[in-house]
């Protein structure tokens, strides 16, 4: 059996970031990660509309994503 502190920790990083993901949508906006992800939402969003080539849906993505990867790996 190994324990999760052997793996190094980058190769963590994608099952913390899932699991934080299903908390969030477990808990909605009581969750403490809810409001920053959505902040990067919509920063994401309006930087992609104001970009030409990524537009808001991309940005969007990208946006929760650094969030939620900031929240995970402070």
């Amino acid at each position: 059996m190994t324990d999760k502190q052997d793996k190094p920790i980058d190769s963590r990083i994608l099952v913390d970031a899932i699991d934080e993901a299903k908390q969030i949508g477990r808990e909605g906006m009581a969750h403490p990660s809810t409001a920053p992800v959505l902040t990067g939402v919509a920063v994401g969003a309006v930087a992609g509309w104001i970009l030409p080539v990524v537009g808001p849906v991309i940005g969007g993505i990208a946006g929760a994503g650094f969030m939620l990867y900031k929240r995970v790996r402070p």
